[in-house]
C-alpha cells in the first residue's frame, strides 16, 4: 500500500508540523480539530512555519506556500478521514481523550486506513483495543521541529501487520525522516527513554532552588560539548506534553513528579511561555541567550 491521503487529528504544535511537513513532501493532508477556534490557532501555526521553513532555508516561498495549500482543514472528523491511507493522532496526551478518539475513529474511518498515534509516553496495547484494526495500527512518534530533528520513532505492537510497518516507514522516508524502528513496546521509545528523566533531573535542580535554568544549560554544554541544554531542549519540546506526564505521575503519588509538574506550570503555562513556539520560554527567541558568544563564559 502507497500513502497519498493523510489526515492528522489534533493540530497542536507537533500535529500541525506533521500536518506541514507531509504537505511539503507533496501529500495530499487533512488537518481535525475539535471546534473554529483549534482550527484557527492550527492555521496560525501553519503560517508561522511557512516562515520557518523559509528562514531555515527549508524550502522557498513557493514551495511553502504550494504545502499550505495542499492541507484542508474541518471539525468534521467523518469528512476529515474520509479519504485518509493514513490518520496520524497527535490528540492530548491524556488516555481517556485518545480512547475515546479512537472508538469515533473506527466508526468512520475506511478500512483501508491505517491509525498511527504519535503519543509521546503511551504504548500500543494501551490504546489499540479502542481500534477495529488492530493490525493496522502502530504509533509514529515524532521530534518537536521536525523539520531539523527529523526522526520518526515507528513502535508495532504484537499485532501490527508486517505490511502496515513497512508501509509506515517508507511513509516517513518520504516526508524526509529517519525510521527508528521499535519491534516491541516502549514507554518513551528510544528518545523520550532518554530525555524524559534527563529534562526532570534538569527541572528538579530549578525546582529545588539549586541552581538557575540557564546555569544548568550553561554546565551541561560547557561540561559536555553539547550545542545546547536541557532547558533549551524543554524550549524546544513545549511544556504541554511534559507538564501532562509529569502531572500524570504526580497524581500516581510521585512527589517529585508533581514538584517538577508545579514548576512548568507556574514559570510557563502561568506565564505563556510556550518556548519556541511563541517566541518566550526560560529563553527569548528568535536570538536565544545560549548562542550569544558570552554565554558560556
Amino acid at each position: 500500500m502507497k500513502i497519498k491521503n493523510v489526515t492528522i487529528a489534533g493540530t497542536g504544535v507537533l500535529g500541525s508540523q506533521i500536518a506541514f511537513q507531509s504537505a511539503f513532501k507533496g501529500f495530499n493532508v487533512s488537518i481535525y480539530d475539535i471546534n473554529d477556534d483549534a482550527l484557527e490557532k492550527a492555521n496560525e501555526r501553519l503560517i508561522v512555519l511557512k516562515g520557518r521553513y523559509v528562514e531555515d532555508n527549508y524550502g522557498t516561498k513557493e514551495e511553502v506556500d504550494n504545502a499550505y495549500n495542499r492541507i484542508s482543514q474541518y471539525t468534521d472528523l467523518a469528512k476529515a478521514v474520509e479519504h485518509a491511507d493514513l490518520v496520524i493522532e497527535a490528540v492530548p496526551e491524556l488516555l481517556p481523550i485518545k480512547q475515546d478518539f479512537y472508538t469515533k475513529l473506527s466508526a468512520v474511518a475506511n478500512e483501508k486506513t491505517i491509525f498511527a498515534s504519535n503519543s509521546s509516553t503511551m504504548t500500543p496495547s494501551q490504546i489499540v483495543d479502542f481500534t477495529d484494526r488492530p493490525e493496522k495500527y502502530l504509533h509514529l512518534h515524532f521530534a518537536n521541529e521536525i523539520w531539523k530533528l527529523n526522526i520518526a520513532e515507528i513502535m508495532k505492537h504484537e499485532r501490527t501487520s508486517d505490511e502496515v510497518f513497512e508501509t509506515i516507514i517508507e511513509f516517513a522516508k518520504d516526508i524526509a525522516m529517519i525510521p527508528i524502528l521499535l519491534h516491541k513496546e516502549q514507554p518513551g521509545y528510544v528518545l523520550n527513554t532518554l530525555l524524559v528523566p534527563f529534562l526532570k533531573a534538569a527541572m528538579q535542580l530549578a525546582a529545588d532552588g539549586v541552581a538557575d535554568p540557564k546555569v544548568v544549560d550553561k554546565t551541561w554544554m560547557i561540561s559536555t560539548g553539547a550545542p545546547i541544554g536541557p532547558f533549551a531542549f524543554l524550549d524546544i519540546i513545549g511544556p504541554n506534553t511534559p507538564y501532562n506526564l509529569y502531572k500524570a505521575w504526580g497524581d500516581q503519588g510521585d512527589e517529585l513528579s508533581a514538584k517538577v509538574a508545579a514548576w512548568i506550570k507556574s514559570e510557563y503555562l502561568d506565564k505563556d511561555r510556550m518556548g519556541t513556539a511563541n517566541g518566550k520560554g526560560v529563553y527569548d527567541y528568535p536570538n536565544p541567550a545560549y548562542q550569544t558568544p558570552d554565554f558560556l563564559k
